[in-house]
């Protein structure tokens, strides 16, 4: 076997890379790292230590994809409310017991399904 210890990087097809970026650095709060201008991808850092997402300007017809995002528990429901507040439809936080963690739901501009996800402790059951 491979002995593999994460993902690195993450490619996100985006319409319009301008309107992208401003939602995941704004809203997500991703860091900048390069533009590349031939290509039209933005690469940003998922947090200090985690790793990259790299945003493709592409206007052709694609599959909206579903990507999720690790966050502490014990900020799991401010950044929901943070959501929300900025006009985004959240759903959760929703309770996975097999895992266990939480998660909430969310669409970025583009129509990809985005989670915010807690690992927990807790392997009660809840909604």
């Amino acid at each position: 076997m491979i002995p593999i210890t994460g993902i690195y990087e993450v490619a996100i097809k985006v319409r319009d890379l301008k309107t992208a970026e401003r939602f995941y650095r704004e809203v997500l709060g991703l860091q900048f790292c390069l533009l590349d201008e031939r290509r039209n991808w933005l690469f940003l850092r998922a947090g200090e230590s985690a790793g990259m997402v790299v945003l493709q300007e592409d206007r052709g017809e694609w599959p909206h994809q579903h990507f999720a995002f690790a966050i502490a528990d014990s900020e799991l429901d401010r950044a929901a409310a943070l959501l929300r507040e900025k006009g985004i439809n959240v759903t959760g936080p929703v309770f996975h017991a097999w895992i266990p963690g939480r998660s909430v739901y969310f669409s970025d501009p583009d129509g990809h399904a985005l989670e915010l996800f807690a690992r927990t402790g807790d392997s009660g059951t809840r909604a």
